[in-house]
């Protein structure tokens, strides 16, 4: 997978809506994931967690609201952006939406290119390394414009490997990732690498950022992957 092309979900179980939002997504450069309702949303973002989620509130069975609770409580998922669609426009509709986990909230019937710029808009947020801007985590501030990383105002020396993956991290701290999402977002789809790589490029990643002292900031999450904080 590559950075510069954010994945998308879209949970809707009307088949005209889902493939009108699929098709303008599509057209803006994004990937897109298809779910007609929650089960079948929660499987796939086990197998492919994407960037951002476009949620609608009326699903059957397991309403939107119930997997963004869901989503929002598990540590993997819950720094991934959810964007809710309803047709519930009172204020304490939106805002039991909001108050459950979601990042925004858009009505129906809603404007694609206002919905375009807020998918947009959540991305620029939660993926600021990919867009040239500046984030920081604890002591540590990584510029991508710039290419440098420091840790309590040290300047860190790191292969353009481990920037990438202290990016990946710093997007969103906490989240779960596991070595074939690390594979897909840090060396792309199409390079075929073994696994076993990215533990090495952690152990670097590890000692340039202990390399002045302070505790590691990462973490092993047994049978799952790695975690920043």
């Amino acid at each position: 997978m590559s950075v510069d092309k954010p994945l998308v979900m879209v949970v809707e179980d009307e088949p005209a809506q889902r493939e009108v939002l699929a098709y303008n997504l599509e057209s803006e450069g994004f990937r897109v994931t298809k779910a007609e309702n929650g089960e079948e949303a929660l499987l796939l973002v086990a197998e492919d967690t994407p960037d951002v989620i476009l949620l609608d509130w009326m699903l059957p069975n397991v309403s939107g609201i119930e997997i963004c609770r869901r989503l929002k409580t598990r540590p993997e998922t819950r720094g991934v952006p959810i964007i809710m669609l309803s047709a519930r426009s009172e204020e304490v509709d939106r805002v039991r939406g909001l108050e459950t986990g979601a990042d925004d909230y858009v009505i129906k019937p809603y404007s694609l290119v206002e919905l375009m710029a807020r998918v947009r808009g959540q991305l620029r947020r939660t993926r600021a390394a990919a867009v040239g801007e500046r984030i920081e985590f604890d002591d540590i501030v990584l510029d991508s414009e710039s290419h440098k990383v420091f840790r309590d105002g040290k300047a860190l020396k790191l292969g353009p490997t481990e920037f990438r993956l202290l990016a990946t991290f710093m997007e969103k701290p906490g989240r779960v990732w596991s070595r074939e999402q690390l594979l897909d977002r840090v060396w792309g789809r199409d390079i075929y690498v073994d696994t076993r790589t990215v533990d090495v490029h952690i152990g670097r990643l590890r000692k340039a950022l202990s390399k002045h002292g302070g505790t590691d900031p990462l973490r092993t999450v047994r049978g799952a992957g790695y975690s920043l904080g």
